[in-house]
């Protein structure tokens, strides 16, 4: 049996000697290579804190000591040490989630967080130790350099210094980066520490220099002193860390895991926070992650384990089609900038890089500062492209709404991932852009439906300079073409199907497009006369779509974000005010946080499948 078999809490960590912690870290790469392969996953943040997840519980006691992992993309080995070792069905429903989950285990606490939170976490953690009288435990925060990038961790190290009787220990895991390369002063500052001769090794050599000069006097300590206080801008950038009140361990080899203990313990005898600086690799111990500068395995789909090479090719998807179309239109408008945050190669802008290196701005972990900046930038005469994930711009919404729409600025948001991702669990899916923006004034939101329709709505988005414009598309491959059969009102009809006398009109808000066509077909079937329409710009709601509502007798709205507040929601009002009272029924996502789970399995529970959305239209229609 191997050593990892044995581990079924942290006690069984700290029991190994040390000669055996090599090979457990060596049994966790074999072990995370292997399974992740099979389910897809965090592969190379995994691999790159090993041996710092067996330090750090060698060193604290989970969960009476607290670990809080930012973002939590690197928990695997944690997970793997606390008794979690049945990784088969990771990422799946009823199985491991991909992020630490207190529904788990008791050694998690804070689940599936977007990124730059951690250290508020551990302060209030820290803070409510202190004031329930647990001096004894410590909290620690392993946050990785691309998270600080995040204004919020800045934020929280400002009250972090404050609390000099608070054990709180911050791991910096520096791996260089995100899930690209970090970018910013931070990077530049924490890249010295990497490469600059130890602080503490000149000093030693000042020591030893004056103790073979004699008995050390006052003019000796002077002179140490200022040897002390002269070198340090010059070799301890760390004094970044230490002006804010902070210590700071490091730089340490975050390979070395007998280093990362040493660290790890001399951080635990600090009464006040500390910061634990670990150099490590991502990927490391797989070579294909080692050798690949794109980071194709921060995380994978199923791949080959010894190539590390996809088991199915991916299909053209949504991003490679903005990835494109964000190309020829900056050809054509050299205005155009385009903005991410620290996501250039997901989010499909990295060939607008090549193209157009100086009109890319990768602002890091800071959705805030991108939609801000971008209200400077329409402000100074360019057309500013935000690309994000729609869960990431929920932490935009002030900025959006009090800095972009308030001052009408010409800035596109295009939303990556909107709708129901799956996988990733609750914080990942894109559910809540829509209801969330429709409250907006002034703001312009399209849902297209397929290649040619992206294509269109983002030449018109960047055409808008007096309004904030958002273009969403979901995850994955894109579907067939859908051609509009004629155009009624600025509103695309998609289907007539049905003879019946009553007629329901069906409307597709983007991706769900192929489902409602499924949906008439289903109630044409059953006598009634249905027509399909995309409106394609669904907020605001168009005049032309309010009128085809007061044309039929029942509307269904079809929509992958959240039901209440949604697109079917703003319809149904807008109706109402216009003194129609046609029936609008809402189908979307309920107001829930979802588990982990595929697409397919979420879409068949919240009852999204056409023949489920047929049963509720005909029943709310009184009809079998």
């Amino acid at each position: 049996m191997g050593l990892l078999e044995g581990i079924g809490s942290p006690a069984d960590v700290r029991a190994l000697a040390p000669r055996q912690v090599e090979a457990l870290a060596g049994e966790i790469r074999t072990f995370l290579v292997e399974s992740v392969s099979r389910t897809g996953g965090h592969l190379g943040p995994n691999l790159g804190v090993v041996e710092l997840t067996i330090a750090m519980h060698r060193v604290f006691e989970s969960p009476a000591d607290t670990f809080v992992f930012d973002t939590g993309h690197q928990s695997y080995v944690h997970k793997l040490l606390t008794g979690r070792q049945d990784f088969s069905q990771l990422r799946r429903r009823d199985g491991l989630s991909g992020y630490p989950s207190r529904a788990e285990s008791a050694h998690d606490v804070v689940e599936n967080s977007h990124a730059s939170t951690a250290l508020s976490w551990a302060d209030g953690i820290a803070k409510a130790n202190e004031l329930q009288g647990r001096g004894d435990r410590s909290v620690v925060a392993v946050i990785g350099d691309g998270a600080l990038t995040g204004g919020m961790a800045w934020e929280a190290l400002n009250n972090i210094a404050d609390g000099q009787d608070r054990r709180l220990v911050i791991v910096v895991n520096d791996n260089g980066r995100s899930y690209d390369p970090t970018i910013g002063g931070l990077a530049h500052h924490l890249d010295t520490l990497r490469t600059t001769q130890g602080y503490e090794n000149v000093l030693s050599w000042g020591k030893r220099t004056l103790r073979r000069s004699g008995p050390p006097g006052r003019a000796a300590y002077d002179a140490l002193h200022g040897l002390k206080k002269g070198i340090k801008d010059v070799v301890a950038p760390q004094g970044m860390f230490e002006d804010l009140g902070l210590k700071y361990v490091g730089p340490v080899d975050g390979h070395d895991e007998a280093a990362v203990e040493r660290a790890l313990r001399r951080a635990r005898t600090y009464a006040g926070p500390v910061i634990v600086h670990v150099i490590t690799e991502k990927g490391r111990g797989y070579t294909p992650a080692e050798q690949d500068i794109a980071d194709r395995f921060h995380a994978v789909g199923q791949i080959h384990p010894e190539t590390g090479l996809p088991l199915a090719p991916s299909r053209f998807g949504w991003t490679s089609v903005f990835a494109d179309e964000i190309v020829r239109i900056g050809r054509r408008r050299s205005d155009v900038v385009a903005v991410t945050a620290a996501m250039l190669q997901p989010v499909g802008l990295a060939p607008f890089a090549a193209e157009f290196p100086s009109r890319v701005f990768d602002v890091g972990i800071a959705e805030q500062h991108a939609a801000t900046s971008a209200a400077g930038m329409a402000f100074g005469g360019l057309h500013p492209v935000v690309a994000v994930y729609a869960t990431f711009l929920n932490r935009a919404f002030d900025q959006v709404l009090m800095d972009v729409a308030l001052h009408r600025a010409g800035v596109t948001f295009v939303l990556d991932r909107a709708g129901l991702t799956g996988d990733d669990g609750a914080s990942h899916n894109g559910m809540w852009d829509m209801a969330m923006l429709g409250v907006v004034p002034g703001l312009r939101l399209a849902a297209p439906r397929d290649e040619a329709t992206l294509r269109t709505a983002l030449r018109e988005a960047v055409d808008v300079d007096d309004a904030p414009t958002v273009v969403r598309y979901p995850k994955g491959a894109v579907g067939d073409a859908i051609p509009a059969l004629d155009e009624v009102d600025g509103v695309d009809v998609l289907a007539r199907t049905g003879t019946g006398e009553r007629s329901v009109l069906v409307v597709a808000v983007g991706a769900m497009a192929p489902t409602a066509l499924e949906v008439a077909d289903l109630l044409g079937a059953h006598g009634l006369r249905v027509t399909v329409v995309d409106p394609r710009w669904v907020l605001p709601v168009s005049p032309g779509l309010v009128k085809l509502v007061g044309d039929h007798d029942h509307v269904v709205t079809i929509e992958d974000g959240v039901v209440d507040g949604g697109i079917g929601a703003i319809v149904a009002q807008r109706t109402r005010e216009a003194g129609i009272g046609t029936p609008v029924q809402s189908i979307g996502i309920p107001r829930a946080f979802l588990d982990h789970a595929t697409r397919d399995q979420l879409v068949g529970t919240l009852r999204l499948r056409p023949a489920d959305i047929a049963r509720d239209v005909l029943g709310a229609l009184g009809e079998s």
